[in-house]
């Protein structure tokens, strides 16, 4: 089939190599031309303007967007909608938030563009091992893509979910659940690694065991056997995690639906945390130790702007 990539990031430019691959038909925009002169090469048809890339496009259209969430896919989706044509089909492929969706579909519906959500999972690996998919809106348009679905996704790797949005809340909830995952394996190597068995324990190779059959195997798990196999102790890393929103969307759903998600909910704060040098949260914990019960507390020590 025929396709538009936007978007040439780590995910997007790795995208359109599997779909070239699989023999699509890959037109390819990127806001910097290096990325797009760089696909250019293995075999994709570039463009340079939005309106360059609509014009080489034959109808209907499918232009894939793997945008950052937010105003940069707003501005895209409302420059596209004035240049796409009834029939045409607008796929966003980023973490957009679900309710966000349904607006950009109510927004272009009246022009006869159709829109489609579409989570996706797989990171950096997704072009050897295909990429999860989970796909919102309308249930003809998904069957009409389907083939550029089962190009990008493994065996039994993509799923329809339902009307606009479904697929993004899917993709939503699997993130915090990657959240609390990600956080107990943390929490568990750090244990490790404060052990009394520390000195002759390897964590790439308890990582190694525990995917042998062990109830907590994950690739999760195999990419920590790979991290600490590249450097044991962490050393040259910063104990600093961003947040890229779906956590905070699935703990604002569990809040709006009523249901109890404690882990996902600590997995998020921890990672605030995790920005803060020296919380002031923990200072007044110290500070009240030492009150009550006169616990001894380290005084920091002062800044060249205190002094």
């Amino acid at each position: 089939m025929q396709i538009a990539m936007v978007g040439l990031g780590r995910m997007g430019m790795n995208m359109a190599r599997r779909l070239l691959q699989g023999k699509h038909e890959v037109f390819a925009y990127n806001r910097t031309p290096a990325k797009t002169k760089e696909i250019e090469k293995e075999g994709a048809i570039g463009a340079y303007s939005l309106e360059e890339l609509v014009r080489k496009l034959t109808p209907p259209r499918i232009v894939w967007l793997m945008l950052p969430a937010g105003e940069t896919v707003n501005e895209s989706i409302d420059k596209l909608s004035g240049l796409l044509s009834k029939g045409d089909i607008l796929i966003d492929g980023g973490n957009t938030y679900y309710k966000d969706d349904m607006r950009h579909a109510e927004e272009i519906k009246p022009k006869g563009i159709h829109f489609v959500d579409a989570g996706v999972s797989g990171g950096i690996w997704g072009l050897k091992l295909g990429y999860c998919l989970m796909v919102g809106g309308d249930e003809k348009i998904f069957k009409y893509i389907e083939p550029i679905l089962k190009t990008l996704a493994p065996k039994d790797g993509y799923l329809y979910c339902g009307q606009t949005g479904a697929g993004h809340f899917v993709k939503m909830v699997h993130n915090g659940i990657e959240y609390g995952m990600m956080q107990a394996y943390g929490e568990g190597f750090e244990i490790l690694h404060a052990s009394p068995y520390n000195k002759n324990l390897k964590l790439d190779q308890v990582a190694h065991l525990w995917n042998q059959g062990s109830v907590v195997r994950s690739w999760l798990l195999e990419l920590a056997e790979t991290a600490f196999a590249r450097d044991g102790q962490l050393s040259s890393i910063q104990g600093y995690v961003e947040d890229s929103g779906e956590g905070r969307w699935t703990v604002q759903q569990a809040v709006e639906s009523g249901v109890s998600a404690p882990v996902i909910a600590i997995s998020l704060f921890q990672r605030f945390m995790s920005r803060q040098k020296d919380a002031f949260s923990n200072k007044v914990l110290a500070a009240l130790r030492n009150e009550f019960g006169g616990h001894a507390v380290k005084e920091s020590v002062p800044s060249k702007e205190q002094k």
